[in-house]
């Protein structure tokens, strides 16, 4: 590790938990993040801040005045132009060490096949249920651990599916029955900007551990905020037998 990295991630280097190897750890890694939306936003800056070495964006979105909201990663001035694109310019302009690969359009299922044994760890920051499904079982088939997020409202919630971990439960365990019209979007139901932003941060907090090797990560608990009251509920989940995902 160079000076200037040295001094960087200085504050991490402090910590115990991280320290020398564990910061190593991270500048080696691969992270996905599928979807540059509102959750997606945080999650990239922190991963990008914090030293993880290589980070593909995958969004196939354009900019819109309503993102903005939310979405903390643009500016005004972005607007019409792609999320990967302008991901890319601040993310670079935060941290010039990551090297950053952009995926404009919608990941397929061969194409997760194909990408996902590069991969260390995935953030999934979609916003239906179809991908979700989709991720979560490109990332069972291939052992690589997913932190997944959504929020609608004025709740959010979080958990990781870790593959290589002993009788880990898929999203499929929590959701077996889930469709397209169980979802609900922001521009029906609207949603809190900043609880976008705790849940982002979460998932890039489960994401660090899983990538610098410390702490307990949320695999087998669903983590359920609601930001009105402020409550904090986190509910153990397991395996389903029958699960056509992961059993």
């Amino acid at each position: 590790m160079e000076d200037e990295q040295l001094a960087r991630y200085s504050r991490h280097l402090l910590l115990p938990q991280i320290d020398l190897e564990g910061q190593q750890r991270l500048l080696d890694s691969h992270a996905l993040i599928i979807g540059l939306g509102g959750l997606g936003s945080p999650a990239a800056l922190y991963l990008a801040a914090s030293g993880v070495g290589r980070i593909t964006l995958s969004d196939p979105d354009h900019i819109e005045l309503s993102n903005l909201q939310r979405q903390i990663l643009y500016r005004t001035q972005n607007i019409g132009y792609s999320k990967t694109a302008s991901a890319l310019t601040h993310l670079q302009q935060l941290n010039p060490d990551v090297s950053l690969s952009p995926i404009n359009h919608k990941l397929s299922a061969p194409e997760l096949a194909e990408l996902l044994p590069d991969i260390d760890v995935v953030i999934d920051a979609s916003d239906n249920f179809p991908s979700r499904y989709l991720i979560n079982k490109a990332c069972v088939m291939s052992d690589t651990a997913l932190v997944t997020g959504a929020a609608i409202g004025l709740n959010g919630q979080i958990t990781v599916i870790n593959p290589q971990a002993k009788n880990f439960a898929c999203y499929h365990c929590l959701y077996p029955d889930a469709t397209e019209n169980h979802a609900e979007s922001c521009s029906d139901h609207g949603v809190f900007s900043p609880l976008l932003g705790i849940i982002g941060s979460i998932q890039a907090c489960e994401a660090l551990k899983i990538l610098a090797d410390f702490g307990t990560t949320l695999g087998n608990r669903l983590l359920q905020i609601n930001a009105q009251t402020m409550s904090i509920k986190c509910t153990p989940f397991s395996r389903e037998p029958t699960c056509p995902t992961c059993s």
